[in-house]
């Protein structure tokens, strides 16, 4: 091996040093340079239909998609899509839609939701519209409502952003302002329980599938907490949070007393998702809002579970006021966390029944707010 002369040596070490500081200026000088402003992208073609999710049929009625615009300070624009049924009963054509608000879960969209819980189907048949409220993924990577923030749960962010996108579709569309429900699953249904108890005037009832605890949380590591082990310090407290709140903001007028706010609860007992001791505080919440003692149900159902697993066994709780359901408390044996007698074909439903959304309509049937609580 032919060994180098130190003058050749240090020659090369100062030519490798030489490229080295190159690199390293242009790359400054790269970084320093504004870049020219990008050509405007061409204009997408219109968006062709999309087929549906699952093979089943839709029904006939009208499957309405719009935007919700909302002013630059409030968020993004909420898209959205609205079920209108083909049949319009008398009782419609003279008080208008009841209406269904259903929100959907993290990682679902709004057509998902729509396909997998076959509630169009069930609308159609019972004369209700259902408005369908999509998450943007600039808004929550996952499509997960937003429960725990702190803003919307006292009734800006996304509540605000909902609250407006309901009366929208009311001065758009015959709505029966009585009956405007909430229904959710998962995150949804901890964006319903939101919606409902900062706006009690304007939703009459809620249904919450598989939903947290109510106020418990104020960020994304503790939504997490909770929905893994629930947050019993905490429950009682988010409730008088709801009602101390009502009060400061009637101050000076004294604030009027709470109206009661029906609530059917479903819960899947293999849930490994939401830990389902968030139903049981969910129950006791609700049990407080409306005044009942958190004593034992009036009334207990237990149905076995049917032949070839059609149905899971499960036990429903009523609790009553006077003759009428202000709570129900449905456990789901072998559900986990999925839409109960949903379409299997999609994620985060179950083929076994109970049928959820039949649960939910029949539910909101016996509900209503008086004519006098209208906005």
């Amino acid at each position: 091996m032919v060994k180098l002369a130190p003058g050749i040596k240090l020659l090369r070490s100062l030519t490798r040093a030489a490229k080295s500081h190159q690199k390293a200026a242009a790359k400054l000088l790269a970084a320093a340079t504004p870049k020219p402003p990008k050509p405007p992208k061409p204009p997408k073609p219109p968006a062709q239909p999309r087929k549906p999710l699952s093979a089943a049929p839709r029904p006939p009625g009208k499957w309405l998609m719009a935007q919700h615009l909302l002013p630059p300070t409030s968020g993004l624009p909420v898209l959205y899509w609205l079920y209108l049924p083909s049949r319009v009963p008398d009782s419609v054509a003279q008080h208008g839609w009841p209406l269904v608000v259903m929100l959907h879960g993290c990682q679902q969209s709004a057509t998902e939701f729509a396909e997998g819980t076959r509630m169009n189907r069930l609308a159609e048949d019972k004369g209700y519209a259902v408005l369908y409220p999509q998450q943007a993924v600039s808004a929550q990577p996952h499509r997960c409502w937003r429960w725990y923030d702190r803003a919307t749960q006292e009734g800006g962010g996304e509540t605000a952003a909902l609250v407006g996108l309901i009366g929208k579709v009311c001065e758009q569309y015959p709505i029966d302002r009585r009956r405007i429900y909430a229904c959710g699953l998962s995150a949804g249904a901890g964006m319903a329980a939101v919606l409902a108890l900062n706006h009690p005037e304007l939703i009459a009832a809620v249904g919450l599938h598989s939903g947290p605890v109510f106020g418990a949380s104020h960020g994304p590591l503790g939504a997490l907490q909770v929905m893994r082990h629930g947050a019993p310090m905490h429950a009682d407290a988010a409730i008088a949070g709801v009602l101390e709140r009502r009060s400061r903001q009637a101050f000076p007028v004294v604030a009027a007393p709470m109206p009661p706010m029906p609530a059917l609860l479903i819960q899947g007992a293999d849930d490994r998702v939401v830990n389902p001791l968030n139903q049981q505080l969910l129950a006791h919440q609700w049990l407080q809002l409306n005044g009942l003692p958190l004593g034992p149900a009036s009334r207990v159902t237990v149905k076995t579970a049917a032949r070839g697993g059609a149905r899971n066994a499960h036990e429903i709780h009523d609790y009553l006021v006077g003759r009428k359901v202000v709570l129900r408390v449905a456990r789901i044996a072998g559900l986990g966390h999925a839409w109960s007698g949903g379409d299997p074909a999609l994620r985060f439903n179950a083929g076994p029944g109970p049928d959820a959304s039949r649960m939910m309509l029949e539910f909101f049937g016996k509900h209503r707010r008086p004519a006098a609580a209208r906005r």
